[in-house]
């Protein structure tokens, strides 16, 4: 009888424990740590050298910051980067507070002037931005299919549109110095889904005629067999790419001289994949 009588009162005391832990606790004025309050996402740029500055966030009460350099499309970061900005020119650096639940719960921008481009890592490529008929006038159009494939300049982007496996290539010419390293990258961005579709990057000694293919090494790829263009994307195709670490997107030069930058593409489907901001820019 009085195992009995302890069992059951072990029971008893069991399902009194379970209600207690199943009533939540009162909310407080300061939340409970699931709901996630207003967030601050300002934060202050300093100028650490000539192209080189410190972007720190003023708050730490979120999850994680996400940084956009020159609407480059955002990326996941850190409370404080150090970002380089090799060339003169205005910059808009925007930061997300992403909260609790990955919820974006504020944004702030700053502009940075950057007066002079550095001298060794400033950008090679004229026009690369497309914004003015002047900087269109810099590229040319390396003609493969016969149809089915364009690219258009207007916007401030360079897109191509491109159908039934069509390809078609832009290209511009820059002087190399033999041995030395130059780095390739640009802002690629598209609204849809790519289908079955090649982009790639190269450089040329020389420029093939007209109706005839671009091959050679690739220093930088977005290819829909290889996992990457097959949602809305956008950012430096060093990041929305794939097979960056091939080659890093860097070319070293074989000879001292005039060498070209082509840009490559076809497929199935390209509705609306645009490049703009084109760099090749020494390393060393």
């Amino acid at each position: 009888m009085i195992t009995k009588y302890i069992n059951k009162s072990l029971l008893l005391a069991s399902s009194v424990l379970f209600l207690t832990s199943c009533i939540p606790d009162a909310v407080d004025s300061d939340g409970n740590g699931i709901t996630q309050g207003a967030l601050d996402a300002s934060f202050k740029v300093a100028k650490t050298s000539e192209n080189h500055y410190s972007l720190k966030r003023n708050y730490n009460n979120y999850i994680n910051s996400r940084w956009n350099i020159d609407d480059d499309g955002y990326n996941n970061g850190k409370s404080e980067e150090n970002i380089f900005l090799p060339d003169a020119g205005t910059y808009i650096i925007q930061h997300q507070a992403v909260g609790i639940g990955g919820v974006v719960g504020g944004t702030a921008s700053e502009t940075v002037v950057v007066p002079t481009s550095d001298p060794i890592s400033g950008n090679m490529i004229q026009g690369g931005r497309f914004d003015t008929p002047e900087e269109i006038a810099k590229w040319n159009i390396h003609k493969i299919s016969a149809s089915g494939a364009q690219w258009v300049f207007a916007n401030g982007k360079a897109t191509i549109v491109a159908s039934g496996g069509s390809q078609q290539a832009i290209y511009q010419a820059v002087n190399v110095v033999a041995g030395q390293k130059y780095s390739i990258d640009m802002v690629a961005s598209s609204d849809t889904a790519l289908v079955d579709t090649w982009f790639e990057v190269y450089v040329l000694n020389s420029i093939p005629a007209t109706g005839q293919d671009v091959g050679g090494t690739v220093y930088r790829n977005i290819n829909t067999w290889d996992g990457c263009g097959t949602g809305q994307f956008k950012g430096k195709v060093s990041s929305v790419g794939c097979n960056n670490s091939k080659n890093g997107g860097i070319y070293t030069a074989t000879t001292t001289g005039t060498v070209y930058l082509v840009i490559k593409c076809g497929g199935a489907t390209v509705n609306s994949l645009s490049v703009d901001k084109v760099e090749f820019r020494r390393t060393q």
